[in-house]
């Protein structure tokens, strides 16, 4: 009997609680960026989409996200020694990954904190006819990533992040080891929309 009671108090505060009035927040947004990182190609643009999950908390923000960015950048390539032959190049880079993101709503401003798992892919195309052929590399990678949001305006989001990633494949045996002895810095800057 006591616990049938106790249920029944528990549901009732449950619907108590859902029956408050509440303030209608969006729930996925999607982001473009400009990025800056410290490798070859050294500039590109990103896409991303996140999802809030757990809105019922208070201040604390918890989301999910996807991110996509594209690289591109002409270079040459040069090998021998006296003489030196140098051929162009195209290289695009592109990686997409996922991400679990935290943070806190402090008025205006929302700085945040994620981590995540992603892929990278690297081409390689001679622009004139050499003995080398196009080349293509990929790998998985683990990040980490730190930011800030300003919400001047509900649905209008500007933000600035700093994420770092690895530059080794992701192995099972190396969970052990530092990852970021080996680790690329990339800076962004972007706006997102709510919706």
């Amino acid at each position: 009997m006591k616990l049938k009671k106790l249920l029944l108090g528990l549901g009732t505060l449950v619907l108590l609680i859902n029956a408050v009035p509440q303030q209608s927040a969006a729930q996925w947004s999607l982001g473009a960026s400009y990025e800056v990182r410290n490798e070859d190609p050294k500039n590109g643009f990103g896409l991303r989409i996140e999802r809030e999950i757990l809105q019922k908390l208070p201040i604390v923000d918890l989301s999910l996200r996807g991110h996509f960015s594209y690289f591109n950048d002409e270079n040459e390539l040069s090998w021998g020694n006296e003489d030196e032959r140098a051929i162009s190049t195209d290289i695009q880079s592109y990686d997409f990954g996922l991400a679990a993101v935290g943070g806190v709503s402090l008025g205006i401003v929302a700085p945040y904190v994620g981590l995540g798992l992603g892929s990278e892919t690297v081409d390689l195309d001679p622009k004139e006819d050499t003995d080398f052929g196009s080349s293509s590399d990929s790998k998985l990678f683990w990040n980490g990533f730190i930011g800030a949001k300003v919400k001047p305006i509900p649905l209008i989001t500007p933000f600035v992040e700093y994420r770092v990633k690895t530059n080794k494949a992701f192995k099972i045996n190396d969970l052990d080891r530092d990852k970021f002895d080996n680790s690329s810095g990339r800076f962004i800057i972007g706006l997102s929309l709510a919706f």
